[in-house]
């Protein structure tokens, strides 16, 4: 490879939905136990795989019909995934399809127990996920197996205070 140029390493054959194409990628994660990339594939409302291996010409679907921002992974290689249009976070186990929700999930709001818009997402060693809860202006903290968040940073409507976010997008 060479050092001064980039190299195409998933999609590369123009905008579009065949596994060989990528539609508005928001987020992607290096799973370095099978040596690929997780892409939140937005427009195209999945998360793919792409092995880093010479050769790979096309991903490989791990979860569709998800309106994907961000991605983040824990250390039992738990994916987590923001979705913008349920308003929530779900965790998933690698090849498995069931889904575990973490984050939001009672509809679009700015309760503590609700999401509006939640884009990228970090999780910490004890399975807390960290979520921009971007149109409340706001990052919010869900411990593991809590019902409802606390708000970390913001909440405080938007504007350019202290006390304040503007569509936070990221972490």
């Amino acid at each position: 490879m060479d050092d001064k140029n980039g190299q195409v390493v998933a999609g590369g054959n123009g905008e579009g939905n065949r596994l060989d194409q990528l539609n508005r990628p928001t987020d992607v994660l290096i799973d370095k136990d099978t040596d690929s990339l997780i892409i939140c594939d937005g427009s195209n409302q999945r998360v793919v795989q792409w092995s880093r291996r010479s050769g790979t010409t096309q991903g490989e679907i791990l979860i569709d019909n998800i309106a994907c921002a961000g991605l983040a992974m824990d250390d039992q290689r738990y994916l987590y995934i923001s979705d913008y249009k349920k308003h929530e976070v779900r965790r998933y186990q690698i090849g498995d399809k069931n889904e575990t929700l973490v984050a939001g999930g009672n509809g679009k709001g700015d309760d503590l127990n609700q999401l509006n818009f939640p884009t990228y997402i970090f999780v910490d060693q004890q399975q807390a996920v960290y979520v921009s809860d971007s149109n409340n202006h706001r990052i919010m903290k869900w411990n593991k197996g809590a019902k409802e968040g606390i708000v970390v940073v913001g909440g405080q409507g938007e504007g350019n205070a202290l006390t304040q976010l503007a569509n936070p997008q990221g972490l």
